[in-house]
């Protein structure tokens, strides 16, 4: 039985305020603290970088998938629990979803936000029930939440799809809000 699996999606690079490098960080120790494994992009730079080095010098299990294009653009670390090279971005982010229980999302860019949305399409679809949460550093998320009301409020989504996600201010309330979650889960192995 494997150990339970958090996605944390997040930008490859460090980005403007150094919060976000902060809550990369507690967000690896988390993980390794709480016991979870970590399942993420498998790059050694920005935020990505971050996490897997706090997860890892904290004693964290790591699962990193990779393409085989953004191997060396991403710098991929292959000191990882394990390493997973893909073909396609298409098959990075179908492996990386189906080896994780929950789903964490720090700040980032384009690659980000089209994982979350390809999460939030498959919630609303009905193809899984996985938890998504949204770290808000420092309210760099406000932006993006807004745009869904908007799209909500003008009817090309229905109210439901912000059931899907929860918003969370820092790693630590992340923390805690997996905890809750996950332990409520059973292993998506059984």
């Amino acid at each position: 039985m494997r150990p339970k699996s958090v996605c944390v999606y997040c930008g490859s690079r460090p980005g403007a305020d150094p919060a976000y490098l902060k809550d990369a960080e507690d967000m690896g120790q988390a993980l390794a603290l709480e016991g979870w494994r970590l399942v993420y992009g498998a790059g050694d730079v920005g935020l990505m970088g971050v996490v897997a080095r706090s997860a890892q010098q904290a004693g964290a299990e790591t699962f990193g998938v990779i393409p085989k294009h953004l191997v060396d653009w991403e710098v991929g670390k292959t000191d990882l629990t394990s390493y997973v090279i893909t073909e396609t971005m298409h098959e990075r982010k179908k492996v990386m979803f189906m080896n994780c229980d929950a789903v964490v999302v720090l700040a980032g860019g384009a690659g980000s936000l089209d994982e979350l949305f390809e999460v939030l399409t498959w919630r609303q679809l009905g193809l899984h029930e996985k938890p998504v949460f949204l770290v808000n550093t420092n309210g760099y998320w406000d932006p993006l939440i807004a745009l869904l009301l908007h799209v909500t409020r003008q009817g090309f989504a229905d109210e439901s799809l912000h059931k899907y996600y929860t918003v969370v201010p820092d790693a630590s309330a992340a923390r805690a809000a997996l905890r809750r979650v996950l332990s409520n889960r059973k292993d998506a192995a059984e």
